[in-house]
């Protein structure tokens, strides 16, 4: 298997929050999103702990992601991408985001910008900011190369569907979601773990 990526297209990139808008977004069961998800005085947009799970109303395949985040003391959240249905659940890949301070005994395949309980961040420490700051997070999936950042430094290059990938899987809580994250096309979700977390600048481009 071939873990090249592939060039992504100069193509412009499109502000999934722009003008304090949540119209590239959906609820989980279609519908417009209504509570929970606000922008607060400063343009970021605040989750606070009550609205659900929300995934862009589009699937995106080969995509760039950037993307500001800030989570609450003690708080977990996360974005997914080539999320789609399994049985009754919508899955994807995780961009992990955690106060990783308040929870020093999680493996590490479970703290902020690990590919979430499947592969751990490359290099310790990831260079992450406290609780309450923001940092600057990056998703780049060209193929089955899947690479994730942090303020700058990679975390994840992994190739999706490679013996190395299987085996990790195989390891996870995905472990018998047969095929998990090597669908070519799907939704990216900002996740609600009942936590209080602010995003800015949101911005993707796909080929």
């Amino acid at each position: 298997m071939s873990c090249l990526g592939l060039p992504i297209a100069e193509a412009q990139f499109t502000d999934l929050i722009a003008n304090r808008s949540l119209n590239h977004w959906m609820t989980q069961s279609g519908g417009n999103v209504e509570k929970g998800w606000t922008f607060d005085a400063d343009n970021n947009l605040h989750l606070d702990g009550r609205g659900g799970n929300i995934i862009t109303r589009r699937k995106y395949g080969d995509f760039e992601l950037w993307f500001d985040f800030c989570i609450s003391e003690k708080g977990n959240s996360g974005i997914k991408y080539r999320v789609q249905k399994y049985g009754r659940s919508l899955l994807g890949c995780e961009y992990q985001i955690l106060d990783d301070a308040a929870f020093p005994k999680l493996p590490r395949k479970q703290i902020t910008a690990s590919l979430y309980d499947v592969f751990p961040p490359m290099f310790l420490p990831t260079s992450t900011r406290p609780a309450g700051e923001f940092n600057t997070g990056k998703v780049l999936v060209q193929g089955n190369r899947i690479r994730h950042w942090v303020n700058g430094n990679i975390t994840i290059d992994v190739c999706a569907g490679s013996p190395d990938w299987n085996a990790h899987i195989a390891k996870s809580k995905f472990s018998k979601r047969a095929g998990f994250g090597q669908n070519r096309y799907g939704h990216i979700m900002l996740t609600d773990h009942s936590s209080e977390v602010w995003y800015r600048n949101v911005f993707i481009r796909s080929r």
